[in-house]
């Protein structure tokens, strides 16, 4: 893609850059089905007895299931070049693409809080950040900068100092009325820390974890950092590369991330509750590494059919997919009744009468996960069938 040093006027039509040879890319749908089903998955384990590598890290650390939120963010970045490349060739205005960019994120974020407040609404302890907030706020934000520069130099930028500036806020600022992280405080302490003292102060009562929260407002700047490596990733892939020339360097780029984030987590450790800079850098080489295998498969080899299906279907309406999931769970656990004077919900039941047959909790676990996915599926399946995609 030829880029431009300088942004176009905002008022005016942009001209389209010269148009790659990739159309729609199909692995970057199937990853993002397969991140939406690893994260209907993971939030939905059914029992304290799930596998480790379905449950998050308690605090520093990574396992598989803290990879599912930031691979998602980066396929949002992703997605950001290649939908709007499509918009700007059809003739589209750069200030309409923004005010869309701005409408779709205020109902992304709206979407959130209705995930939260469902069914009571408590408008006084209401939750305001979210999954769906962090990605409307990464979507506004790196939507409106890749409109108002689609070049890749500025995104570098951007992305080192939301990095390295995170990590001086985090280790060299002193939390107020507590010290200096790493000699009045331990680095990283749960409660001790910047974003925690931030939220507590900004939205007491409505804190997930009541003294602070995995989305909290100052880790969106180390997120945002997320959002713009997949936005570098979808300015690499419209280039005029090879279909194995874009694959070695997304997987280039994998190798280069994985090593720097394991470096850097030497000193500023992997915490995905905290959104680290290191836990930027590895998440975004798992994430780069996948894309880099199903781009090899689908795009350079073709090798499509029926494996590929249900993470299209997925991949399609992953919005909706998560929305569903979520809504869901809180509805069957207030559903519920009474068994010997106790109270039980319906995905206790279903567990106890359907599933702890199984003689492996960990096995059961990942079996109510399992079928809990399926059901999500069908009303997905039914959008995905009669062509209907919530776009936000």
């Amino acid at each position: 893609m030829t880029t431009t040093a300088n942004p176009a006027p905002v008022s005016g039509p942009v001209a389209s850059p010269a148009v790659s040879s990739l159309r729609r890319l199909l692995s970057l749908d199937a990853l993002r089905g397969i991140t939406i089903a690893f994260m209907i998955m993971v939030n939905n384990n059914g029992s304290d007895h799930a596998w480790w590598f379905m449950k998050h890290a308690e605090w520093n650390g990574l396992t598989p299931t803290d990879l599912v939120f930031p691979t998602f963010l980066f396929v949002v970045g992703v997605s950001i070049v290649f939908a709007f490349e499509a918009r700007i060739a059809k003739g589209e205005t750069r200030a309409h693409l923004a005010w869309q960019t701005l409408r779709r994120a205020a109902v992304l974020f709206a979407l959130g809080l209705v995930v939260n407040g469902f069914p009571y609404f408590p408008l006084g302890t209401l939750r305001i950040y979210g999954v769906l907030q962090r990605i409307a706020i990464c979507f506004l934000v790196a939507g409106l900068f890749y409109l108002w520069d689609r070049g890749w130099k500025s995104k570098a930028v951007v992305l080192i100092s939301a990095l390295v500036g995170y990590w001086i806020l985090m280790r060299w600022v002193p939390v107020p009325g507590l010290g200096l992280p790493g000699r009045d405080i331990p680095f990283l302490d749960k409660d001790a820390n910047l974003v925690a003292w931030l939220d507590r102060h900004l939205l007491p009562g409505r804190l997930y974890e009541g003294t602070r929260d995995p989305e909290g407002l100052l880790s969106d700047l180390p997120a945002l950092g997320t959002a713009l490596l997949g936005v570098l990733t979808g300015i690499w892939l419209r280039s005029k590369h090879t279909l194995r020339g874009k694959a070695a360097g997304v997987a280039g780029g994998a190798a280069a991330c994985l090593a720097i984030g394991s470096i850097w987590a030497i000193s500023f450790p992997l915490n995905k509750k905290l959104w680290t800079s290191s836990y930027v850098l590895v998440a975004a080489g798992v994430s780069l590494a996948l894309l880099a295998l199903l781009f090899w498969a689908i795009e350079v080899h073709n090798w499509r059919g029926k494996w590929t299906w249900p993470w299209l279907v997925l991949g399609s309406n992953a919005i909706a997919a998560y929305i569903i999931s979520e809504l869901l769970a809180t509805a069957l656990d207030l559903i519920g009744g009474w068994i010997h004077g106790s109270p039980f919900s319906v995905t206790r039941w279903v567990f106890m009468h359907w599933i702890a047959w199984i003689p492996d909790g960990g096995l059961a676990s990942f079996a109510y996960s399992f079928l809990y996915l399926a059901v999500c599926f069908i009303p997905v399946w039914i959008l995905y069938r009669k062509k209907i995609f919530l776009k936000v």
